[in-house]
């Protein structure tokens, strides 16, 4: 199916564009979500009459989102989790708990604006990127942390996950120091 592109789409085309696209696709992402109309002949006319207002109103949507990217870019966002030992998180940590906590903070974030390949399952610091508008994207920096008091420890730099590992070799010094005190063994 042909269609006229209403916005910049990723990997497709920019506004104004007529591509060629799965029938699936445009029906289901581009039509539904207002990116795109059918490259009918009435559409391309009333597009051409509507070209400035649209790319006008792009503009703007695009003006609103660098400024909104200024303040966001760098934030970090700590979210408090359950984890194991060794930071292996029992449950995940997906786009919608990365934007909640955006709102909480004080951002006005959807979880489609959020991208993740995969949800996060470990604790630590983790770099995001946030996809503002077509032409705008930013990174926050999501801290998820066992507690308040892990959470700075781990913006400190530190470690929460590190367990001071013992060598068979310090076992045997131990093991060694143990039974010359007690007068079994001289060293």
């Amino acid at each position: 199916m042909e269609v006229i592109l209403l916005e910049r789409v990723a990997k497709l085309g920019q506004i104004g564009d007529t591509v060629r696209v799965r029938d699936g696709y445009a029906r289901n992402f581009l039509l539904a979500r207002g990116k795109a109309l059918r490259a009918t002949e009435g559409n391309k006319k009333h597009f051409e009459t509507q070209r400035a207002q649209i790319e006008a109103r792009n503009l703007e949507a695009k003006k609103e989102a660098h400024a909104v990217a200024e303040k966001l870019d760098g934030q970090t966002f700590v979210i408090i989790r359950q984890a194991g030992e060794s930071g292996h998180l029992y449950g995940s940590v997906a786009t919608r708990d990365i934007a909640d906590a955006a709102t909480a903070g004080g951002f006005s974030l959807n979880r489609n604006q959020v991208v993740l390949t995969h949800p996060i399952k470990s604790l630590g610091l983790h770099s995001v990127p946030v996809h503002l508008h077509p032409e705008v994207d930013v990174k926050v920096i999501v801290n998820i942390a066992r507690s308040e008091e892990e959470a700075e420890r781990q913006a400190r730099g530190e470690s929460v996950t590190l367990k001071e590992e013992t060598s068979m070799d310090d076992l045997g010094l131990e093991v060694g120091a143990a039974l010359a005190e007690a007068g079994d063994v001289e060293l």
